[in-house]
């Protein structure tokens, strides 16, 4: 089947309909001087062949017209529709569309272009786009060459559309830069989108040879459904963004438009309102849950995020964390919490508690020029020495661009701020990758660490993961513990610390302050409680009173203070994030 692309919607009529637009544009140019023609070939016919130069001027301003109307719907480098052509042809697509189908668009990005047109050189990085746009025009025009991965896929998409789509054409448009839009203006479904985009990108990552050289190229797509996503050729383009976007972040080839991830729906637009109005007035709280040693020593905090939104109740951390990474507000959320962070361990060394408080950082902020600069200052204007912060970074930074975060990171270990891997196992770094980041300490991440004596599977990772840190000199902290076995079972792998609702829940920082001097203070073990044992009305213990064996005397003073910290009137906040 042979469906034709490109610049359709662009070029200018041709044939029989363009003849017949000339001679109308002719005609009516022409009108004013027919009685003037009439009256010479009456009187002076000689003079008629004069006539000729205003009608070459009416053929020469049609001719520049209708150029620099294509001109203003075309992309000059690749001749493919611009956005503006795209825009067009997705609302004549909509105006069309019949119940039962839908209309489909994808947006392609080429992941790491920039580096390589730096590389190559801008003329070659054209050349290169201009080959990607031929190679999408011919794959949307028969499927793809025979044996490709686009052949199979594409056809069988257009087989099951009704006669009149089949008839229909999809358009293939350059956005700008490196980006590109695939336009199919009868589609069944999402899930049949995603899976043309699939397709596309697999005849994208097809070598490429360009000047000697053998390239590789991978793509992120988005995928934007109208009318299950959107209801305009304006949100249908925006909406492919987002996703496109999600897409490129977690590194998972094409994604679905999810309105969960729009940081521009009235919710969340009002969302990020009250977010910014809280960090003004210090709303946004920080709580601190004790990383512990086994024999009793308190490593640090950790400083995890709490905000209650006025009259709307508490508001998870990873819900407006991740607003604030999409909408450009995370490097002042991040100043937020360094500030607190910082300013609370002056506050508690001025008391004599010497401790350690862990931070988490964005990848973004990493990336972010000054960033180890930015991190220098609080604790500067604080007097705190630097070895008193930790950064918490997750895996995710060794795959946005290693070479520069290991630059950052070394910096801020310059300075003497210690620096641990968070949520380990849940990303896709490498070792070689492990080793290039100068981090002390790695973290286990929950998901594994909650399932480990239910699953052997799970207490496999672990144990890999503690003899991996191990034998790269690193430290290892166990995040989730809830009960006295999975204690037990840490303690045996040689874990170093653990973090969870078995030491401590996230407290806020007076019942932070609390539990620090209770712990300093050795206070003797607490008995086991009787039945007959009664609280006061409104205390609840924040930890089981049973205690694993290996648990020393020490934390069994920490749990026991802990249920006089938490006294009537007190809210007992339980952390969003569930550690």
């Amino acid at each position: 089947m042979d469906r034709t692309t490109g610049g359709a919607p662009t070029r200018p009529p041709q044939g029989v309909a363009g003849a017949v637009l000339l001679l109308g544009v002719l005609l009516a140019g022409a009108a004013p001087l027919i009685p003037l023609a009439v009256l010479v070939y009456r009187y002076e016919p000689e003079l008629l062949p004069l006539f000729a130069v205003p009608l070459a001027v009416l053929v020469a301003a049609w001719r520049i017209a209708r150029d620099r109307a294509r001109d203003q719907l075309t992309d000059p480098l690749t001749d493919l529709p611009n956005r503006q052509a795209l825009l067009l042809a997705a609302q004549e697509a909509i105006a069309e569309h019949d119940e039962g189908y839908s209309v489909g668009l994808i947006l392609l990005d080429l992941d790491r272009f920039r580096s390589l047109n730096d590389t190559l050189g801008h003329t070659a990085g054209d050349r290169l786009l201009v080959h990607i746009a031929r190679r999408l025009h011919r794959a949307l025009r028969s499927g793809g060459p025979p044996g490709s991965a686009t052949r199979g896929s594409i056809d069988d998409v257009f087989a099951g559309l009704p006669p009149r789509y089949r008839r229909g054409r999809p358009l293939v448009a350059r956005m700008g830069g490196d980006e590109f839009a695939v336009l199919l203006p009868g589609i069944g479904c999402p899930n049949t989108l995603e899976r043309v985009a699939k397709a596309l990108i697999a005849e994208l990552a097809a070598p490429i040879r360009l000047d000697g050289l053998l390239l590789v190229l991978e793509a992120s797509a988005g995928v934007c459904v109208y009318p299950q996503h959107a209801q305009d050729a304006e949100s249908l383009l925006r909406r492919a963004d987002v996703a496109m976007a999600h897409a490129q972040r977690g590194h998972s080839c094409v994604e679905q438009y999810d309105e969960a991830q729009d940081a521009d729906t009235p919710y969340r637009i009002g969302l990020l309102g009250d977010l910014r109005r809280a960090l003004e007035t210090g709303e946004v709280q920080l709580h601190y849950q004790p990383k512990v040693a086994f024999d009793g020593r308190v490593v640090g905090l950790e400083a995890l995020l709490r905000w209650e939104r006025p009259g709307q109740g508490k508001v998870s951390p990873d819900e407006f964390v991740g607003l604030a990474e999409s909408s450009g507000l995370m490097p002042r959320l991040t100043d937020y919490v360094l500030e607190a962070a910082v300013g609370q361990l002056a506050h508690w060394r001025e008391q004599g508690l010497q401790v350690q408080v862990a931070v988490n950082v964005s990848p973004r902020d990493v990336l972010n020029p000054g960033f180890a600069q930015r991190v220098a200052g609080h604790l500067v204007r604080h007097q705190v020495p630097a070895h008193a912060l930790q950064l918490e970074i997750t895996e995710r930074l060794l795959l946005d661009d290693s070479r520069r975060a290991a630059d950052t990171l070394a910096e801020l270990r310059g300075y003497g701020v210690g620096m641990s891997l968070d949520d380990f196992g849940t990303g896709h770094s490498s070792l070689v990758r492990l080793r290039s980041l100068p981090v002390g300490e790695l973290k286990i991440d929950r998901s594994f660490v909650s399932r480990m004596v239910a699953d052997d599977h799970d207490a496999a990772v672990v144990r890999c993961s503690v003899e991996l840190a191990h034998s790269l000199g690193l430290t290892v902290v166990a995040e989730g513990v809830e009960d006295d076995e999975t204690w037990e079972r840490l303690h045996l792998m040689g874990v170093d610390a653990v973090q969870g609702w078995l030491v401590s829940a996230a407290l806020p920082a007076e019942q932070a302050t609390a539990w620090l001097r209770v712990h300093r203070t050795g206070a003797p073990p607490v008995e086991r409680m009787s039945a007959a044992t009664q609280l006061p009305p409104g205390m609840q213990p924040v930890l089981p009173p049973v205690l694993p064996p290996v648990l020393p005397p020490v934390i069994q003073a920490v749990q026991a203070a802990q249920m006089e910290i938490q006294a009537p009137g007190v809210p007992n906040w339980a952390p969003t994030r569930p550690q």
